[in-house]
């Protein structure tokens, strides 16, 4: 799945383009590495996105197409 999709389907960011810019801006990371909003996340990778001066980390867990809002925190954990 597409980096900037696994973003809005589980909640991390609301929006699909909201996250195209925080990948085009940099402020999004994967596996320590600046990713690109087409970048193919999998099951395990860690992602860092920077919001301001507040940095969230979280591992991927699952990947799933489509989830409910309630239930989009069990497809990562926040380290």
């Amino acid at each position: 799945m597409r980096l900037d999709k696994y973003l809005k389907v589980s909640r991390l960011i609301k929006r699909r383009p909201v996250a195209n810019e925080a990948c085009d801006a940099g402020r999004i990371q994967v596996n320590g590495k600046t990713a690109k909003a087409s970048l193919n996340v999998k099951v395990g990778d860690i992602i860092e996105i920077t919001f301001g001066d507040k940095v969230v980390k979280v591992e991927v867990l699952s990947i799933e197409e489509t989830y409910k809002k309630d239930e989009a925190k069990e497809l990562y954990r926040v380290l």
